[in-house]
């Protein structure tokens, strides 16, 4: 297949606001792919999707900033593009830094005015299209003839929608069946929505008289634990392998009573009186391997699988159960089983009091999600805060001269799958955080002015705020009230970060619907 083919089909995308006309589209591009083509199957469900292949390549837009002169008809292929991204990415060492410069040259001499401006899109990460895996695996189950919920479920499972696309075309409903929990493979994590009080949070995920299980949300990262064996594997919510930086996790693993099993949970630095710490001290000591002098405290509060039987589609009642025999106390979250406002208040305050950051309340006959932001489960924190992303960040004045300071904050539009700002801030950072955010973000830019840095929207903060507000300056229709910086989420990726359909649901104190349900 031609790039162009892609590059058109992109526009067309970027064109519409229509989830359904953005469907169809890449649809009827991955109609056009051979199935018995999986590489570039694979590349196509990427491209289309917005990314390269490649994790790393080297090139940022400084690198892509001066071009050589266009093609005048289209020739590249989408095979052909990726083995060239491959072999820039392969570069390294004495002489790799003009090696890649003739390279980027050769590539984009071959391709299209058109071409060029996608191609360096793609590489630094401003494909800005709308189609998310979301909408592109929608897309798959079209071209696919198979249900969105099988390759839903199959993309949930597998970790990546690109190898779903590749069996889906070839082998249909059949081959996604094929796609089960594995263990040793890391599943996409189960999430939870947002709500401001224990009442409409249980309202949500117990329904009227309905009893919840109230989980400790512990300030730390979240894991995800498969043992095969003396084989244990830890990942992050982003599904990397930390298992080398975690010791002590893997010690507790192999202590349970059980030949395999996936736990889901946290890990969490603690101080001399069982305190978490700071989480940037979680997060600074699970970025690296272990000095000795940190360590990280593993807490478990759901169970996928055991000895050779998946858990994931048993209600969250059997999945608990299961937990407690497996896991002793000490290593799973505190948590209280309810139907009493009053008494889950109670719980509450003990949770708070204990230095945690809030509660997660958990529909007991849900099943395990995996990947989605649904009502099963519903935070609570005495400080509303949000996931946001960073898309452009102003150059400071003042004692912030130098620096860049005030960031635009962004949330996912379910229906489009780009980005909406929904407001702007300074607060709350240390002249620490303002170096390195200033290194990140030149690091992240797609374009610059004396006044101003685009960035490409990858950078996850989380920030606090006294509410939102209706608003006709901001394209979501909605503002966010005296927002001020918590943290940077390293461990939280774009695609994770709160829809603007939740933060408009705090205008009436109720949670926001689920993406199948929007």
């Amino acid at each position: 297949m031609l790039l162009a083919d892609v590059v058109a089909t992109s526009r067309a995308v970027a064109a519409t606001r229509s989830r359904k006309a953005k469907v169809a589209a890449v649809a009827e591009l991955l109609g056009r792919v051979d199935p018995a083509e999986p590489e570039e199957v694979a590349t196509v469900v990427s491209y289309v999707a917005g990314s390269l292949r490649q994790r790393r390549t080297g090139l940022g837009w400084r690198s892509l900033t001066t071009l050589p002169e266009p093609a005048d008809k289209p020739s590249l292929t989408v095979t052909g593009v990726h083995e060239a991204f491959g072999a820039i990415a392969d570069l390294a060492g004495p002489g790799s830094q003009s090696a890649r410069a003739a390279a980027v040259a050769e590539l984009f001499g071959r391709a299209t005015a058109d071409e060029q401006a996608w191609l360096r899109g793609l590489a630094t990460g401003e494909v800005r299209q709308g189609a998310l895996d979301a909408l592109v695996q929608e897309a798959v189950a079209v071209a696919g003839d198979v249900p969105t919920a099988a390759v839903r479920r199959a993309a949930m499972l597998a970790g990546s929608t690109v190898a779903v696309a590749v069996a889906a075309l070839a082998g249909g409903e059949e081959a996604l069946a094929g796609f089960g929990l594995q263990v040793g493979r890391p599943v996409l994590p189960m999430l939870a929505s947002s709500a401001t009080s224990t009442e409409a949070a249980m309202a949500k995920a117990g329904g009227a008289g309905g009893e919840v299980a109230i989980d400790t949300k512990l300030d730390g990262i979240r894991i995800q634990v498969h043992r095969d064996g003396d084989e244990v594997l830890v990942a992050t919510r982003s599904l990397d392998d930390i298992t080398a930086r975690l010791p002590e996790v893997v010690e507790v693993a192999r202590s349970l009573p059980a030949t395999s099993f996936v736990l889901d949970g946290e890990a969490i630095a603690l101080d001399a009186e069982g305190r978490p710490r700071p989480f940037q001290e979680t997060a600074s000591r699970t970025a690296q391997a272990s000095d000795g002098r940190v360590a990280v405290t593993p807490y478990f509060f759901d169970l996928l699988h055991l000895d050779g039987r998946d858990l994931l589609d048993e209600p969250g009642s059997e999945r608990l159960a299961a937990l407690e025999r497996l896991v002793p106390e000490p290593h799973r979250v505190a948590r209280l089983v309810t139907s009493d406002v009053p008494t889950a208040d109670a719980f509450v305050a003990r949770v708070l009091a204990a230095g945690h950051e809030g509660v997660v309340f958990k529909d007991l006959a849900a099943p395990y999600d995996a990947g989605r932001r649904g009502s099963a489960w519903v935070k609570v924190k005495p400080v509303l805060t949000l996931d946001l992303v960073v898309l452009a960040v102003e150059w400071g004045s003042g004692r912030r001269q130098g620096w860049l300071s005030n960031i635009h904050l962004g949330a996912r539009d379910p229906a489009t799958g780009d980005f909406v700002m929904l407001g702007k801030t300074f607060k709350g950072m240390t002249d620490e955080m303002l170096a390195w955010q200033t290194e990140r973000f030149l690091g992240l830019a797609t374009a610059r002015d004396p006044y101003a840095v685009r960035v490409r929207p990858e950078q996850v903060v989380e920030v606090a705020i006294d509410g939102v507000q209706r608003s006709t300056r901001y394209p979501g229709g909605v503002a966010l009230r005296f927002a001020r910086v918590l943290r940077y989420r390293d461990d939280k990726l774009p695609e994770d970060v709160d829809t603007v359909d939740s933060v408009r649901a705090l205008l009436t104190g109720t949670t926001a619907p689920t993406e199948e349900d929007a």
